[in-house]
């Protein structure tokens, strides 16, 4: 598989219109576990704006087939806001999960969720949410910090993730922690993924 990565991660992928307010890394320290009781249905707003994408090209010849990610311009910045009830924390569906966050003033600011893939000894993360005002301050990665940590505890095989195509940001994100492409799927939310731009990239760490 062939891959092209042309991440810049010192880029602010997310919306430039949103007013960050100075880094206090006294949020980090407040990262507590999130109790399944409370938090169970809690709905992510999740958003950012892209400016860029990865086309995903697949090639078959005789005897082998060819895939390639190429970065590429958008004609216009595409924004994304996720749906009403789309991302929720403690899904049923998923299996032993444990999920970390920041609360501050009794609103949720930030979280990370995971659940383990028993049958194959990984460990997905599956959310990572950063509330707009709070990026950019070194949150997402102490909320990765965890979740590998969680992974290497339980002796998990590797760590994974699931993202997409047109969000820049997140990608570039997750390639500058020390992420990889491991997989992807072509029609995983609907037929024309390729041709909406929109294709599920797995993104992971080998850990054993």
């Amino acid at each position: 598989m062939k891959e092209t990565q042309e991440i810049n991660p010192s880029v602010n992928y997310y919306n430039p219109n949103i007013v960050c307010r100075p880094a206090v890394y006294a949020d980090i320290d407040q990262i507590i576990p999130l109790e399944r009781e409370k938090w169970q249905g809690y709905v992510l707003p999740f958003h950012y704006i892209s400016h860029n994408y990865y086309e995903v090209e697949i090639a078959r010849s005789d005897n082998n087939f060819n895939v390639s990610f190429v970065k590429k311009p958008f004609d216009a910045p595409f924004e994304y806001k996720s749906e009403k009830d789309c991302d929720k924390l403690f899904e049923p569906w998923w299996d032993n999960i444990k999920a970390w966050g920041i609360v501050k003033d009794g609103r949720l600011i930030a979280a990370v969720e995971t659940a383990v893939e028993e049958w194959s000894n990984r460990l997905r993360v599956t959310e990572l949410w950063i509330d707009d005002a709070y990026r950019r301050q070194g949150i997402a990665t102490a909320l990765m910090d965890i979740a590998v940590k969680r992974a290497k505890d339980e002796k998990r095989r590797a760590i994974m993730l699931e993202t997409q195509s047109r969000n820049e940001g997140a990608i570039g994100f997750y390639l500058a922690y020390g992420l990889s492409l491991i997989g992807f799927n072509a029609c995983e939310y609907q037929n024309n993924d390729l041709e909406r731009k929109e294709v599920r990239m797995e993104l992971g760490i080998l850990l054993t």
